[in-house]
C-alpha cells in the first residue's frame, strides 16, 4: 500500500516583506522563509505551501487579504501564467532598486571581494516594446489555465502558439498578445496560427516528436527590418508542400519582413545553429545601426534583445575601458564582434574570439562594412583558443573585456588572464551571481574600481553588471 502523502500547510495572514531572486517575493514565517511568485512586498497573503525544504518553503498566494500600497498593475492579460515578466505588478523604479540591491547582494555574498561604491543602475528608456527578438514554441498540447478548469468549459481544441510553461516542458501557453516587442509580431502570430488551423497544419508534440509546425523565432531591428525563420517537423510526404503554403501565405500576407526563412528540424530539441536554413524571401540577415556603425544580424547570430539599451552597455564598456588608441585589446565571448567593433577604432588592434563560427564570420563582415581593418576574429571554446601560445603569438593584451555566457568563464580561461596579466579587464555580465564567482578568483591580481548595473530587460528579475578590474600595483 503507497503512504499518503502529507498534506501540505496554509499559511495564513502572511505579509509579503520583500523581493527575491527568480522574479519571487518572500516572507518569514516562524523563522523560515518562504518564497511566493507574482505577489510583491507589502502584500498580505494566504499561501499555500507547495514545497517544503529544510530551509525554505515556496508556496503560492491563493487569496490576497491586503494588496500593497506599491503594487502596480499588471498591463498584460497573460500576467501570472505566463512566467516572463513577473515583475509586472512592482513599479519600474522598484524594479532598478532591487536589481541593484541583487547586483550588491551577490558581489558581496558570492565575491567575498573589496567594492566601491556603486554606480546608479541603468535604466531602460523603453519599458514595453523594447524586446528585437522573440521566440514561440507551437504544440498540440496547450496549458488549460486554473479559470478555464474551474468554469469546467469544454476545450475543443489543444493546439497553440506561445511561451513554453515554466515546469511544464511540453505545454504551451497561447499568446494573443505580448507587449514586449512591436505589434507586428503579434499580428504574424496570431495569422500563422489562424492559417495553421484552417489548412490542417499539425502542431508539434515535443513528446511523441511527430506535428509540423514546431517553433518560430521573430526579430526587428531599429533599420526597419524583420526576420521571421519557422521551424518545421516534416513527418509525411505531403509536409514540405503544406510547409510552403505557409510560407507563401507569410510573403503575400507580410510584405514587412525583409528576412523570411525557415528550416525542417529532425533533432530531438529546436536548436538550429548545426540546421541549414532555407531563405525562402529577402536577405538571409537585417542590419541593426549603432552610432554610425552598421551589425549584420542572421538568424543565428546573438545580439543583445534591447537595441537601446545595448547601445547604453556598450558605451559604458567603452567608458570604462579609457581606450587611448595605442592598446591592444581581446574582446572575449564576441559575438558578431558589436563590442568588437564598437571599441576598435579607440584601439590599435582588437581580437574577438566566440565559439560559433557563423557568428564569428559575421562578426568579419561587420568589420568589413564598417571600414574597420583593426579587427582579427577567431571561433572555438574559448578554453582551447584562449591559451598561452595564443597569447604569445598574437600579443600580451592591454586590456581583455569579456561577456560570457550565463554560466560565466571557465577556470582555465581565468587561470589563462591571471597569466596575461592585462592592465584592466571590463567584465559584463548577464548572471551577477557567477560574475561574483569569477570576481573571486581575479582578485588576487586585481581590484574592482567601479560596478555599473544596467537593466536591459524591464519587468522581468534579470540585470546586466559591468565591472572594471585593474591591475593590483603591489
Amino acid at each position: 500500500m503507497s503512504r499518503k502523502r502529507k498534506a501540505l500547510p496554509i499559511l495564513e495572514n502572511v505579509t509579503i516583506t520583500d523581493c527575491a531572486a527568480e522574479g519571487k517575493s518572500l516572507a518569514r514565517v516562524d523563522d523560515q522563509v518562504v518564497f511566493v511568485p507574482f505577489t510583491v512586498p507589502g502584500d498580505v497573503v494566504d499561501i499555500r505551501i507547495r514545497k517544503k525544504r529544510r530551509n525554505y518553503c515556496e508556496g503560492e498566494a491563493i487569496r490576497f487579504l491586503q494588496y500593497s500600497e506599491n503594487r502596480e498593475k499588471p498591463f498584460c492579460k497573460h500576467f501570472g501564467v505566463c512566467g516572463g515578466c513577473k515583475w509586472q505588478n512592482l513599479p519600474y523604479g522598484d524594479q532598478l532598486e532591487m536589481k541593484a540591491k541583487q547586483v550588491h547582494d551577490q558581489l558581496t555574498r558570492i565575491g567575498k571581494v573589496a567594492l566601491p561604491e556603486f554606480r546608479p543602475i541603468l535604466g531602460s528608456a523603453q519599458t514595453r516594446f523594447y524586446r528585437n527578438k522573440l521566440e514561440f514554441g507551437c504544440s498540440n498540447k496547450r496549458w488549460i489555465t486554473k479559470e478555464e478548469i474551474q468554469a469546467g468549459e469544454a476545450i475543443d481544441r489543444r493546439d497553440a502558439i506561445g511561451f513554453h510553461i515554466t515546469g511544464s516542458f511540453d505545454k504551451i501557453l497561447p499568446i494573443e498578445r505580448c507587449l514586449l516587442m512591436d505589434d507586428l509580431q503579434n499580428d504574424i502570430r496570431n495569422d500563422i496560427f489562424e492559417y495553421a488551423v484552417n489548412h490542417g497544419l499539425s502542431f508539434y508534440d515535443i513528446k511523441q516528436q511527430y506535428g509540423l509546425l514546431r517553433s518560430l523565432m521573430v526579430r526587428n531591428s531599429n533599420t526597419g527590418e524583420w526576420m521571421l525563420l519557422v521551424q518545421f517537423h516534416y513527418d509525411g510526404p505531403d509536409d514540405e508542400e503544406k510547409a510552403l503554403g505557409l510560407m507563401r501565405h507569410l510573403a503575400d500576407r507580410f510584405p514587412q519582413i525583409t528576412s523570411l526563412l525557415y528550416v525542417d528540424n529532425q533533432k530531438g530539441n529546436d536548436t538550429f545553429n548545426d540546421l541549414e536554413l532555407v531563405t525562402f524571401k529577402g536577405n538571409g540577415e537585417i542590419y541593426e545601426t549603432m552610432e554610425d556603425l552598421r551589425f549584420k544580424v542572421g538568424p543565428k547570430s546573438f545580439y543583445q534583445t534591447n537595441t537601446e539599451q545595448a547601445y547604453h552597455l556598450y558605451s559604458v564598456v567603452r567608458e570604462l575601458a579609457g581606450l587611448k588608441g595605442d592598446e591592444l585589446v581581446y574582446d572575449l565571448y564576441t559575438g558578431t564582434g558589436t563590442i568588437a567593433n564598437f571599441v576598435a577604432r579607440n584601439a590599435r588592434k582588437v581580437i574577438g574570439i566566440e565559439y560559433v563560427p557563423e557568428a564569428i564570420e559575421d562578426a568579419k563582415v561587420n568589420s568589413d562594412i564598417n571600414n574597420i581593418d583593426n579587427t582579427l576574429f577567431f571561433a572555438g571554446d574559448m578554453k582551447d583558443i584562449l591559451t598561452s601560445d595564443f597569447i604569445e603569438r598574437h600579443g600580451t593584451p592591454d586590456l581583455i573585456i569579456t561577456d560570457p555566457p550565463r554560466a560565466g568563464m571557465h577556470a582555465d580561461v581565468i587561470a589563462t588572464i591571471l597569466h596575461a596579466r592585462p592592465a584592466k579587464i571590463v567584465y559584463v555580465s548577464c548572471n551577477p551571481a557567477t560574475q561574483a564567482r569569477d570576481l573571486a578568483l581575479l582578485d588576487e591580481q586585481y581590484v574592482i574600481e567601479a560596478v555599473q548595473p544596467v537593466d536591459m530587460f524591464p519587468h522581468t528579475p534579470h540585470v546586466e553588471n559591468v565591472v572594471l578590474l585593474a591591475r593590483r600595483t603591489a
